[in-house]
């Protein structure tokens, strides 16, 4: 435990570094911001010494990503593997954290202040937005980080998302990026991280996607999770 603390301590002071570093960079090329994250994405992977195992494949035509959250890794691994710019959907207190609050507006994320009232129509125009401009759009529908061993109950914002601006929607799982990487415990350690993309879904065809993709995600974790404890 001690070992995976002191790693920790080492990831947040290589994290402070070099983002304050990409975040220049990012700052003077604006129009390369999706390249430079890529790269610094996948030099995270190296330096965490995550082992990633791929199944499935990207569905290019999908325009929304609905995604499991237990992790700042998510993020990390995501942004690092897949091969269109994503603009993740976050909340405004992380937008507010001083400095690092950058990393979401220098490069056009989707900033939303779930206190507003307007919330949803930010989200709806701002999404509109980035699809038009070629981008995919990321959401956590669990709205919270979870312990990576379930999926919790999903916020309706992505399903409105989704219907409002009638957007192909493509569920993605993430299997063991909180046991590498584990901010409430504060510990990190090197290891194996499964990223799972699966059958994209056009709202259109099924009146309970949502519900459905929930479902699909759950057992596709129960899976993965049952072969590791094997």
């Amino acid at each position: 435990m001690i070992f995976k603390k002191l790693k920790a301590v080492w990831i947040l002071i290589e994290f402070i570094i070099t983002v304050s570093f990409v975040l220049g960079i990012m700052k003077i090329f604006r129009k390369y911001n999706w390249p430079i994250r890529r790269v610094w994405a996948k030099m995270q992977r190296f330096l965490l010494g995550v082992d990633l195992e791929v199944i499935g494949k990207p569905d290019l035509e999908a325009k929304l990503l609905i995604i499991n959250h237990q992790s700042l890794l998510d993020i990390v691994i995501l942004d690092g593997d897949y091969p269109k710019n994503i603009a993740w959907v976050a909340k405004k207190e992380i937008a507010d954290i001083f400095f690092f609050g950058h990393i979401l507006k220098i490069p056009r994320m989707i900033i939303i202040d779930r206190e507003s009232k307007t919330s949803l129509i930010k989200l709806f125009k701002d999404s509109k937005d980035r699809v038009e401009n070629g981008r995919v759009v990321a959401i956590f529908p669990e709205g919270t980080r979870g312990s990576g061993d379930d999926i919790q109950k999903f916020k309706v914002g992505a399903k409105l998302l989704a219907q409002k601006l009638g957007l192909k929607v493509q569920p993605v799982v993430l299997i063991g990026t909180r046991k590498l990487l584990d901010s409430q415990n504060f510990t990190a350690t090197r290891g194996k991280v499964k990223l799972i993309y699966l059958d994209s879904i056009d709202p259109k065809d099924d009146k309970d996607w949502y519900k459905n993709i929930r479902i699909l995600m759950q057992k596709t974790l129960d899976k993965e999770l049952s072969l590791t404890k094997d």
